[in-house]
């Protein structure tokens, strides 16, 4: 499905509030997105903006106690949002996950943010219903888009959103990728009116558009503030280590960077998560140097695959974007972009 939830077990559901009159600073423009993983999936994050937003991101690093994660949340609404893992974390309380302790479990939510508030209302933010909601409506079919979390999100000067997307290696290996997109930096070229990255426009059959189109583009300002993020979620099925989980994540940063210029700003609270559920056992290669441990020439092709694929989710998450509050798409600001119907001239 060219989606995150190729990767076996994992699933994902959004939750949003989207009023049809919701404007800058009025009525809901809000929403979640969770990724639910397998029972004893591997996770590690890193995190490269400047501004991040998020909780238990310090459990994942390598060097502590706590392996799996049960979910992950990605949440608008700047950090009131992460009171949404609190209905996400009751969610699989119910259903028997988390680390299991003498008088129940306590599940494992890492999150993170992206700052939204000027979409919408300030005063209207993701809750604990809105975890419990996304949890609930997760499956594989991931909606794109104006969807969850990215609601209210923009991508430099136009609309940003939720995208996917998948590889499969020759090792058998899955990779995918999901992000939201809310980023300071410009996912468009303004002077070409094709994404940054040449081979995507070929990829997603984008041709350049008419001159008087990438004017209409060159003319644009971000709709909303400087204070931006984009959140990313890589899966696969092979078996990583969490030291492993984080090399992954560190190298999908590179999709970002591909995608979105410029990244990681220090307004920006870019992040990415890295999940392995640990189903696809992989034979290390007979030619790796003895320095190096097993599973390093697979860290190295998987992280590669997860950004190559982190920067085509990015892509879709700006093309399939619907308008909220009047800010501007790229699909109603540059038409000419993308094929027209047979018998359309």
């Amino acid at each position: 499905m060219n989606s995150i939830t190729d990767v076996g077990g994992i699933r994902v559901g959004h939750h949003q509030k989207l009023d049809p009159d919701a404007g800058l600073g009025t009525g809901w423009a809000r929403g979640v997105t969770v990724v639910v993983t397998p029972p004893g999936t591997v996770g590690a994050v890193d995190s490269r903006g400047g501004a991040p937003g998020s909780r238990e991101t310090d459990l994942l690093d390598p060097a502590n106690t706590v392996r799996h994660v049960d979910a992950v949340l990605i949440a608008g609404g700047s950090a009131y949002g992460l009171a949404a893992a609190e209905g996400v974390m009751r969610w699989l309380e119910e259903n028997g996950r988390g680390v299991v302790m003498p008088g129940g479990v306590v599940p494992i939510v890492p999150g993170a943010v992206i700052f939204d508030l000027d979409i919408g209302a300030w005063n209207c933010r993701p809750t604990p219903e809105f975890g419990y909601a996304a949890c609930q409506a997760a499956g594989v079919d991931v909606a794109v888009g104006t969807v969850g979390a990215g609601v209210g999100a923009c991508a430099g000067v136009l609309k940003g959103g939720v995208g996917t997307a998948s590889t499969t290696l020759a090792s058998g290996v899955t990779v995918g990728a999901l992000v939201a997109v809310n980023s300071a930096g410009n996912v468009i070229d303004q002077t070409t009116g094709l994404p940054w990255m040449a081979h995507l426009a070929d990829e997603f059959g984008l041709k350049p558009p008419p001159p008087q189109q990438i004017a209409a583009l060159a003319r644009l300002r971000a709709p909303s503030s400087s204070l931006n993020t984009a959140v990313g979620v890589i899966a696969t099925d092979a078996a990583l280590s969490p030291a492993a989980c984080q090399q992954v994540a560190r190298a999908a940063h590179d999709g970002l960077a591909r995608a979105i210029r410029p990244a990681h700003t220090p307004t920006d609270g870019d992040m990415v998560f890295a999940l392995a559920t640990g189903a696809v056992e992989v034979a290390p290669h007979i030619d790796t140097p003895t320095a190096f441990s097993p599973e390093t020439a697979l860290v190295a092709e998987v992280g590669a695959a997860a950004a190559d694929c982190l920067a085509r989710a990015v892509l879709v998450g700006v093309i399939t974007a619907e308008s909220v509050a009047g800010i501007p798409t790229y699909r109603g600001t540059l038409p000419g972009a993308f094929p027209q119907p047979k018998g359309n001239r």
